[in-house]
């Protein structure tokens, strides 16, 4: 059958991308249980707390009425964990934690009264849960400390604080000798620019020891050894790869191009397993595709691969058999148990149902283009029908989509959501411009100074190499992005006349008024992306697209949540009334309900049909059905 792109018809419905957004959450295994969390869009975005036991069906942990989230730094990250058979968990929007034990009801061991909790670790031997607590009480920015929560009490006042000081922490832990260790950092620095790596005795965390302190240096992730050692993550020789501490003395374990983890944006468990004293199962990215295998430094240090599939994973936990999650490109991602001596993996949970019935999919293309800084990597996913065929000489309209972050990653695993547009006959090219992670810290830093500029370049320079390539129509060219990645979509807009259509999810309109109105863990982040602020009040003004809507030639969807706290609603009002007032097309929705990230069936939907009917407008073609 031959049609024109973007009206041929489609198995993926909009309805589809919330059938196959279930959100899983890395999981760990305790005395042989699995856990792990689920995020159902059907459930207004509702997080909830599984537990399987050995031989057994899987069963919801937490009752109806309890979304396990926390809101520290806004992204959350480590509300819940598991330890010697005791579940603890925070419960949103109060910010309560509970704990429970085998079968029997959960308790609240803390309330919220004003207080955030993320980053759980169980320290049951010591009768200690340690977090990373939030402070909302008072205006203005929240400070952070470490505490412990007695697991026999009722922490009224919040914990004993155990490290105060430092504008952020991460990823406390309690070795059974009673030594802490954490991850801290200050203002200006994000943790992927400078963190460091901390260890002190529970009796007295005031004499602290510096595992890794350096400038310049990211130390993340620490997590404790059987023998005493603390592992974690340094990106001392421009990846983040793997250090052992000991005694005073921190060594290189394998020193490697690839980074072992990604940069630190929620409060996560430590991305590897500890398999015991001198193995490490972990995952590394290589040319943006994951892998999987074992860190052995018992003598020789080697790192051996497991065959695997996934194209991405995450992982935690300890002992020979860890939860992973895999990302496959063909097919929609995996809650697996790993077995790290065989390779051998058992799934416990998919994220979706397989794909449709007759869906032809598109996978991701590695691709790279040229630029000033040195080369930049992209997925490209290609319009695909077992049905249909364009008319011969047609060139295919084509998304460029720009991740968040920007720190951030955008990797080659399968997506509904791509899928929806490229069996309509519609590509993707998916850009890890300059600034993204995955690629070594050279390369994220290209981003220092010149976010608006470096990231623009990179998708125009991607969009001209489909052209040139005969992969994509040069007059049908749009760009997509949310929140920073909607910035970059923003910024291209005003600034070139390369897109004849512009889709902006949450972005930023209006650099100063991010710089001013932003909740404290990014209200330094611009320092290092445009400078600092006002001393470089020209520069943010420069660079923020709603002070150039003159430049703006094409029409906009803006899509915007409500209640989102990292990107103020004002900033789409504004710029969909400068659009609107310049006499160009815009259409602008607002989404009751929904933050910095959409997560309720209803908006995911509306957020499909919209964007379908908006391309079907601006590039003249009539999607199926219509």
């Amino acid at each position: 059958m031959i049609g024109a792109y973007g009206s041929w018809p489609s198995p993926v419905t909009a309805q589809q991308l919330t059938a196959a957004a279930l959100r899983l959450g890395t999981g760990i295994i305790d005395q042989g249980v699995r856990y792990w969390t689920e995020g159902h869009p059907e459930q207004g975005g509702r997080v909830s707390l599984w537990r399987q036991p050995p031989g057994a069906p899987a069963q919801e942990l937490t009752p109806p009425e309890v979304n396990v989230r926390t809101g520290v730094n806004e992204y959350g990250g480590g509300e819940w964990t598991a330890a010697d058979g005791l579940v603890a968990y925070c419960s949103s929007p109060d910010g309560s934690v509970w704990l429970q034990a085998a079968d029997h009801p959960a308790r609240m061991i803390a309330p919220g009264d004003g207080f955030r909790y993320a980053a759980l670790s169980l320290a049951p031997d010591h009768g200690l849960l340690l977090a990373v607590r939030e402070d909302h009480r008072e205006p203005g920015e929240p400070p952070q400390t470490i505490v412990a929560l007695g697991l026999d009490d009722a922490n009224a006042d919040g914990g004993r604080v155990l490290a105060a000081g430092a504008d952020f922490y991460a990823h406390p832990s309690l070795n059974a000798a009673g030594l802490l260790t954490w991850c801290e950092w200050r203002h200006p620095s994000m943790p992927w620019d400078q963190a460091a790596i901390v260890v002190a005795p529970l009796a007295d965390p005031t004499a602290r020891v510096e595992v890794e302190a350096r400038p310049g240096v990211s130390a993340l992730y620490p997590s404790w050894a059987p023998d005493g050692a603390v592992i974690y993550l340094s990106d001392a020789t421009g990846f983040w790869n793997f250090q052992r501490w000991q005694d005073g003395r921190s060594q290189e374990l394998w020193t490697a191009p690839y980074d072992f983890c990604g940069p630190l944006w929620a409060l996560t468990p430590v991305p590897y397993t500890i398999i015991d004293a001198t193995r490490i199962g972990c995952s590394w990215l290589d040319d943006g595709f994951a892998r999987l295998g074992v860190l052995n430094f018992h003598s020789t240090p080697r790192l051996v691969e497991l065959a695997c599939p996934a194209v991405s994973a995450s992982l935690a936990g300890n002992g020979d058999r860890c939860l992973a999650l895999l990302g496959f490109a063909d097919r929609p991602a995996e809650l697996v148990e790993l077995d790290w001596a065989t390779g051998s993996r058992q799934t416990v949970q998919r994220a979706g149902a397989s794909a449709p019935d007759g869906l032809a999919v598109s996978t991701a293309q590695p691709i790279t283009w040229d630029s000033p800084d040195g080369p930049v990597h992209g997925w490209f996913y290609p319009p695909v029908s077992a049905d249909c065929r364009a008319p011969d000489g047609e060139l295919a309209p084509v998304q460029i989509w720009t991740h968040g972050g920007p720190t951030g990653f955008a990797g080659p695993e399968y997506s509904v959501a791509v899928q929806f547009w490229t069996s309509r006959g519609i590509g993707i090219l998916d850009v890890n411009y300059s600034g993204s992670t995955g690629y070594g810290r050279a390369y994220r830093e290209r981003l220092r100074g010149n976010w608006g500029l470096s990231d623009v370049r990179d998708c125009v320079d991607g969009a001209a190499a489909l052209v040139a390539a005969g992969w994509a129509d040069p007059a049908r060219l749009s760009i997509r992005g949310g929140s920073a990645g909607g910035y970059t979509t923003l910024a291209a807009l005003t600034s070139t006349h390369v897109f004849a259509a512009g889709i902006s999810l949450y972005g930023i309109g209006d650099l100063e008024m991010l710089a001013t109105d932003t909740h404290k863990f990014e209200s330094r982040y611009l320092d290092s992306m445009v400078g600092p602020y006002p001393q470089a009040l020209s520069t943010y003004r420069a660079r923020s697209p709603i002070h150039h809507l003159d430049r703006l030639s094409c029409p906009m969807l803006i899509l915007q949540g409500a209640d989102d706290k990292v990107v103020p609603p004002s900033q789409a009002t504004a710029m969909a009334e400068a659009v609107q007032a310049k006499g160009l097309p815009v259409r602008l929705r607002i989404f009751d309900g929904e933050g910095h990230g959409f997560r309720r069936a209803a908006t995911i939907i509306e957020v499909a049909e919209q964007a379908l009917d908006f391309l079907a407008e601006v590039h003249g073609f009539t999607p199926a059905g219509r």
